[in-house]
């Protein structure tokens, strides 16, 4: 099981997914001011509610506040403070001459139960928060996460953007590359995986706990897809280039991976390779729960605006648009044969 006292990645995943964070809300019977639109809390009620000394709190505070400022906890003062106790002065019992209050708002008071170590209370809320993320998501993609990238409206774009470039590859694997008929398709696509995720197909598998029916490609999130079709018709066109500068011999697949390499060193494409590799081991640790080792130096934590596009109001249920749009694409497939 995840332990969020651990890692702030694993905690800001949690506080970024507005979904999870409105169902505790929802089941926490936690008593707060309802001030300038959203519930705020004390140090004291922190402390009362995580059952430890506020003294805690403060140290907690100290050593997370980048964390916990970022999450939404603040410093009341001036006129702000001012508007506060006249509203809540029942409820404050702070000295009159305070000049700043503390407040956390829901996310900050969440975050706080992650961080806290020596609350049993804490350890319960953070089992329950643990439950109610993977039930948000379950809940808002009908059961399972294995294809949450085609939630995204940016996924089939980039699937048909995808295969159109894969002809040009394969197209050129077929004409001017050795080997076997089968085994080279396989072979290469291996080392353009290799270069951009730095997995195999068999790799990628496994961490994805995929069955052997799955097709790899029909996993990928859209800005990884737009960089394997990047690849392969750079590839593509560097086969046919080297075919001719080798005055008609036809490459070998170890040629080929060279040219891969090559590629995959080219300073143009680091920022768009560093960038799908984030999008890959962000998104598969948070939504799939699937870690990526070789690519775990750029795993982050996934932003709210993520969670929109593959859980929220942006989402697409890409089954049903299919369905909706299977003779315009049947006619594009059929233009495309012709």
């Amino acid at each position: 099981m995840k332990d969020l006292t651990i890692s702030n990645i694993e905690r800001q995943n949690v506080l970024n997914n507005r979904f999870a964070v409105s169902k505790m809300q929802e089941h926490l019977d936690i008593e707060g001011m309802l001030f300038e639109g959203e519930y705020r809390f004390t140090k004291k009620m922190v402390a009362d509610f995580y059952q430890v000394d506020i003294s805690t709190i403060d140290r907690y505070l100290s050593s997370n506040s980048d964390e916990l400022k970022h999450n939404g906890y603040i410093l009341c003062k001036g006129k702000q403070l001012k508007e506060l106790k006249l509203e809540f002065a029942h409820l404050i019992n702070e000295a009159s001459k305070t000049t700043q209050l503390g407040l956390f708002n829901f996310r900050s008071f969440l975050n706080m139960g992650m961080l806290l170590t020596e609350s049993e209370q804490a350890k319960k809320i953070r089992s329950l928060i643990l439950d109610f993320v993977i039930a948000t998501i379950n809940e808002k993609t009908g059961g399972g996460t294995k294809y949450i990238n085609r939630r995204d409206v940016n996924y089939l774009p980039a699937a048909i953007t995808e295969e159109n470039y894969r002809k040009n590859l394969t197209s050129a694997i077929s004409q001017y590359v050795g080997g076997h008929q089968t085994y080279k398709y396989a072979q290469i696509t291996d080392f353009i995986y290799k270069a951009v995720f730095k997995e195999n197909a068999k790799e990628y598998r496994e961490v994805l706990r995929l069955d052997s029916k799955d097709n790899v490609r029909h996993t990928l999130y859209a800005e990884v897809l737009l960089v394997i079709s990047s690849f392969e018709n750079g590839v593509g066109a560097a086969i046919c280039e080297r075919f001719k500068e080798n005055g008609g011999k036809m490459l070998s697949v170890e040629e080929v991976e060279v040219i891969v390499n090559e590629l995959a060193e080219h300073p143009m494409q680091k920022p768009y390779l560093n960038d799908a590799r984030t999008k890959m081991a962000s998104r598969d640790f948070s939504f799939r729960e699937a870690y990526h080792g070789n690519i775990a130096e750029y795993l982050q934590a996934v932003t709210p605006e993520e969670f929109e596009r593959f859980i929220g109001d942006q989402s697409i249920d890409f089954d049903h648009i299919l369905a909706e749009n299977k003779d315009v694409l049947k006619r594009l497939k059929q233009a495309e044969d012709e």
